[in-house]
């Protein structure tokens, strides 16, 4: 095989000298569908012969084998910060650094996104957030993965913007803990209520 290898490579360098040489279109046009052919058997032969690619191919059954068999747990600790670009999320799980960078994945759209570690210590660990406080830029966003902590970066779409909550969903059940005129009344009739309670409380020239 190594031989066949070395052949199509001699082949190949002498296409380019003639690639160099050739000054008609049809010919040199010629002389490219030739090398790109030829480039592309060796390629295959190449990978053929690459013990290490078949060493990937064996390992990839072992590699999903306990992804099937496991369990997904469900992250709901986690911190969060922001700056004035970025949204940080830090996800304790410990020994996270040892898995492979492929299995932990996050996948972001501009308010959702969802955080997928494979295979940590024979289990899967999830986390879903359905809905962002305010938009972030997919492409801005991304990853990290360090000691016992995985950090997702949510690129801000409007920069400078502070968030006062992480979700809209947080944010919603923030409200309905505030007093029952925040939410019962609009805000001119709130404005009346406490104008209207200065001028009871207070004095003769405040009247």
């Amino acid at each position: 095989m190594a031989s066949a290898v070395e052949e199509l490579q001699k082949d190949l360098e002498e296409v380019k000298v003639l690639l160099e040489k050739a000054t008609r279109k049809r010919v040199c046009d010629a002389l490219m569908a030739e090398k790109s052919k030829i480039e592309t058997e060796v390629k295959n032969k190449t990978q053929q012969k690459s013990p290490r690619k078949a060493e990937l191919d064996n390992e990839k059954p072992a590699a999903v084998a306990p992804i099937t068999t496991g369990y997904t747990v469900k992250i709901s600790n986690y911190g969060w910060d922001q700056s004035d670009k970025f949204v940080k999320i830090c996800i304790t799980l410990t020994g996270v650094q040892h898995v492979p960078t492929e299995n932990a994945q996050v996948h972001f759209t501009e308010r959702p996104f969802d955080l997928l570690v494979k295979n940590l210590n024979g289990k899967n660990y999830s986390m879903i957030v359905n809905n962002l406080l305010k938009p972030s830029s997919v492409e801005g966003s991304s990853k990290k993965v360090k000691t016992d902590t995985v950090i997702i970066l949510c690129r801000k779409k409007a920069e400078n913007a502070r968030w006062d909550y992480l979700t809209q969903v947080e944010k919603e059940c923030k409200e309905k803990e505030k007093p029952s005129y925040d939410t019962e009344t609009d805000p001119s009739e709130g404005l009346l209520n406490v104008l209207k309670k200065i001028y009871e409380d207070g004095d003769d020239d405040m009247k």
